[in-house]
């Protein structure tokens, strides 16, 4: 795993209506956008009719009749490993990035941090320094791990992990404290795996691929001379399952009831008996540390026990692969290969390795991202969009609002906390309102690997900082030009990136009923998550608490577990379904967003009738608008791992398995008993 993967963000969500601030005051470049980095356009009302599939019953297969030809004429690029209208996006972003970070290069920027960004960059982009320094930036840690000699030092050096290139099998981190949300806690979790689930390790599906990863875990042992490669690969395998076997599945991990354990450190030391928390906190930073909120705390005695149990020469070969192969995209190029051979190419399914450039806009965008986002905003985010998207939300709220009160489900003390909640929702949108300062961030031009530690660094000292002080309510888990949203439990918010609001998610040219079929969409799905099976246990100040009766409770879960088993029975590779529970919150998100989004586009014709566009009525496109931002193609080997890790539902089933529960699909489409994706009327899933 490389270090951005390991970096520490707040929990529980990735994390008001806010004053568009004049560009000038950030001291923002605010060129305009070259035509080739212009946002994207569809059809002539925002829809592209010409990807459709009309041979195609909607009734049989929603999603082949709103995206079958575009499914039949689009290929997924060699360096990717999905493609489709998120990654259209992404793509566009990532150009715009780097438009961004070669002016800065260049020396065009006038942003404050302007010589940093250019510093960063420029430095990843040295391919010849790279090759020049090689294994050079990882020999210290190498040098530190052959120098344990007990496991007590071993310890020690896991506890470095979040200010260093070591990894850790009993990770922790800071994040807002669920139960008391005007503070922060420390929390604990296992980690350990090198693959991307327990299910890599234990299920025979992926034997093949368990293979591979010893042949790998082998192949970087002897590109850094680490002794007997082969046995090491073998034994550090072998120490990784026990782990795997002690981990809890990735549907346990999801319940925030059972993973709220707060422990002392005694405690913490009495329940995992040879590994000394005392010794292993000295080196992360932390202040003094009385309390730690475990998260799969029955997996920590046993985490222990396999620790106590593993040869001290097999936790230091484990090390030094983890250092290694984290250390490797900073590396060169035959470490580079060897890291994208295996992690992208054996387990994703992609052909081709990523261009340097790529790599590099990634690598600034997790480092320095809200520096290089100030200058996107400026460039690509015009004020009128926020104003549109405010609007869209008052009109989503206000039909969630509508649907709760008239609930037949639900009782009324329920019912007054959940709308309760709803009013006390915050919306962010387009950028935050103050910048992260980076002023303690150094990069260096001549030390790409030190610019990624130093940037972990940076992030891990940053956080550990705000201890003991109140939440950064003002807070982003997301840069600007990320394509994506979210909702984050204990700040009882959610948040739209500027990246994701253009086309095919929101046009402000486009048919009305397109835009809440996307956008409106988004929007409704990410308030549902405040009502989801998990984020429903938060209250409207998003402290993790019981507001429901149990009466309701159990009523909730009766509809729940429906909708899990309808999603459990969809198969999108032979031997390979989907895990209902494990997507259980993003399958209620999905519901409910194109509900509401329907809703509201309703409420907006203010009691006129829809135009008829194209033969199309309202309906029919707002559901086309919800099918067009789905539009995805995917390699097999990728969405084998998304089927074992990934808390979304495949792209298909987003589709199909949404609208068959929703009754103004059938009447728009005029679906009947005998198409496939028909579910009678007392079997399908009402939740909000």
């Amino acid at each position: 795993m490389t270090l951005q993967t390991r970096r520490f963000l707040l929990a529980a969500g990735a994390v008001a209506a806010l004053a568009l601030a004049a560009p000038a005051a950030w001291g923002a470049d605010v060129a305009g956008p070259a035509t080739s980095l212009a946002s994207p356009k569809y059809g002539t009302w925002g829809f592209d009719a010409s990807g459709m599939d009309r041979s195609v019953k909607p009734g049989d297969d929603f999603y082949r009749f709103a995206n079958g030809k575009w499914v039949e004429r689009t290929e997924i690029p060699a360096d990717r490993t999905r493609f489709g209208n998120f990654d259209i996006l992404a793509a566009l972003s990532e150009d715009r990035q780097r438009a961004i970070l070669d002016d800065a290069v260049a020396g065009k920027l006038s942003d404050p941090d302007a010589a940093k960004i250019a510093a960063g960059y420029g430095a990843f982009m040295d391919e010849a320094l790279a090759e020049k320094l090689d294994a050079e930036p990882i020999a210290p840690f190498l040098a530190e791990i052959r120098k344990v000699t007990t496991k007590d030092q071993f310890t020690a050096l896991m506890g470095k992990a979040p200010v260093s290139a070591f990894s850790t099998i009993l990770p922790v981190f800071p994040s807002i404290d669920q139960r008391s949300t005007k503070q922060y806690a420390i929390y604990a979790g296992t980690a350990g795996l090198g693959l991307p689930d327990r299910d890599y390790y234990l299920q025979p599906a992926f034997a093949e691929k368990k293979a591979s990863y010893q042949a790998y875990i082998e192949q970087l042992l002897n590109m850094i001379g680490w002794e007997r490669p082969k046995e090491s690969a073998a034994v550090i395998v072998a120490f990784e399952t026990r782990l795997a076997e002690a981990t809890w599945t990735r549907v346990q991990r999801r319940d925030r009831d059972k993973t709220y354990n707060p422990m002392t450190i005694a405690e913490l030391n009495a329940a995992t008996p040879g590994f000394d928390w005392n010794r292993y906190l000295v080196g992360s930073e932390l202040p003094k540390v009385e309390r730690i909120v475990v998260t799969t705390n029955t997996a920590f005695p046993k985490f222990a026990a396999v620790y106590a149990e593993t040869p001290l020469e097999t936790l230091k070969a484990w090390q030094a692969f983890n250092v290694a192969d984290g250390a490797a995209p900073y590396l060169s190029k035959r470490f580079v290969d060897a890291n994208w051979q295996f992690r992208s190419k054996e387990l994703g399914g992609q052909p081709e390795q990523k261009p340097r450039w790529k790599r590099a806009v990634a690598f600034m965008d997790g480092a320095i991202g809200e520096s290089v986002g100030r200058v996107y905003v400026a460039r690509y985010f015009p004020p009128q969009s926020k104003a549109k998207m405010d609007a869209l939300v008052t009109d989503v709220r206000t039909a969630l609002k509508a649907r709760i009160e008239k609930l037949d489900w639900m009782g009324p003390d329920t019912k007054e906390r959940a709308l309760e909640k709803l009013a006390k929702f915050t919306v962010k949108i387009g950028y935050p309102e103050t910048w992260r300062d980076y002023a303690k961030l150094e990069f260096k031009a001549n030390d790409p690997y030190g610019n990624a530690l130093r940037a972990n660094n940076f992030e891990w000292r940053r956080q550990v900082a705000r201890l003991g002080g109140p939440v950064d309510k003002r807070e982003w888990g997301m840069t600007p030009q990320t394509v994506n949203a979210y909702y984050n439990p204990p700040n009882n918010e959610i948040v739209f990136p500027a990246a994701i609001l253009q086309a095919p998610f929101f046009d402000p040219d486009a048919d009305p009923a397109i835009n809440y079929g996307g956008i409106g969409g988004v929007i409704g799905h990410e308030i549902s998550h405040g009502f989801d099976d998990q984020g429903r246990k938060s209250d409207g100040d998003g402290t993790l608490r019981d507001w429901w009766t149990a009466e309701d409770a159990a009523k909730f879960k009766a509809q729940t577990d429906r909708l899990g088993a309808q999603y459990s029975a969809f198969e999108p590779l032979p031997g390979h379904k989907i895990q209902g529970a494990l997507t259980m919150g993003e399958n209620i998100g999905d519901m409910g967003g194109l509900s509401l989004a329907l809703d509201a586009y309703h409420a907006s014709l203010k009691g006129k009738p829809a135009p008829v566009i194209d033969g199309l009525t309202g309906d029919q496109r707002v559901f086309l608008g919800w099918a067009q931002v789905w539009r995805q193609k995917m390699r097999d080997e990728q969405l084998k791992q998304r089927l074992a890790t990934d808390p979304h539902s495949p792209a298909t089933y987003r589709v199909d398995g949404t609208i068959r529960n929703i009754p103004a699909w059938y009447q728009a489409f005029d679906v009947k008993p005998g198409d496939k994706l028909y579910v009678p009327p007392e079997e399908r899933v009402k939740i909000w």
